[in-house]
């Protein structure tokens, strides 16, 4: 699957989900919509309507009312993406999220966040390896979990906070692994998202 995100989205538009579409593979739009619920329904209800969109994303601090709004907005569609919602960012730690006035270790807020995802009837959530296990006990089996902040051992953590490698993550229970400037920033991307593969085979 190719995560499409803000950065290409805002340069390109839609364009570039139908290009990358085109070669037959999913597409997860990474676009954390976070607005008030009528506007981030329609948003939802426009990104299902992409070809190839499988995941697409609200940011779950926008409240139980906008997941809601998010959820009913696929609702019934013959073609639905699922819709997961990001839980904390993994480029904060427990000082910047007090910076912002939110108490509370990160594991502590993904997990309640997590869990109002769930009673808005999302499908699953964005969190860090380090919220897995517990938002796994929390929410159960069948709630999808997509992990962002992937670096193998030897990567640099650049703005990510908390992280993990591959392995780390596939047996902590995810999904999903978002992976991408340790493949877009190498010198041999091939050879580095082949290694990344034979890490999570061997974990």
């Amino acid at each position: 699957m190719f995560k499409i995100g803000s950065q290409l989205f805002t340069a390109e538009g839609p364009r570039a989900v139908e290009r990358i579409a085109a070669f037959g593979a999913g597409i997860f739009l990474d676009l954390k919509f976070h607005d008030i619920p009528n506007t981030v329904a329609g948003a939802v209800r426009a990104a299902a309507g992409l070809p190839g969109v499988a995941l697409v994303n609200v940011h779950a601090s926008g409240g139980l009312e906008m997941m809601q709004a998010a959820a009913r907005a696929v609702a019934g569609l013959r073609r639905r993406p699922r819709v997961l919602a990001v839980t904390i960012l993994t480029s904060l730690d427990a000082a910047a999220l007090r910076r912002i006035g939110i108490s509370g270790s990160p594991r502590s807020r993904a997990v309640a966040l997590a869990r109002l995802a769930q009673k808005a009837g999302l499908d699953g959530v964005v969190c860090s390896a380090h919220e897995l296990q517990a938002i796994r006990s929390t929410c159960g089996p069948r709630f999808l979990t997509v992990v962002p902040g992937i670096r193998p051992a030897a990567a640099a953590r650049g703005d990510q906070s908390r992280t993990a490698t591959p392995a780390q993550a596939i047996r902590n229970g995810a999904d999903y692994l978002v992976i991408g400037r340790p493949i877009t920033e190498a010198h041999d991307p091939r050879t580095a998202a082949q290694a990344i593969l034979d890490e999570i085979a061997n974990s």
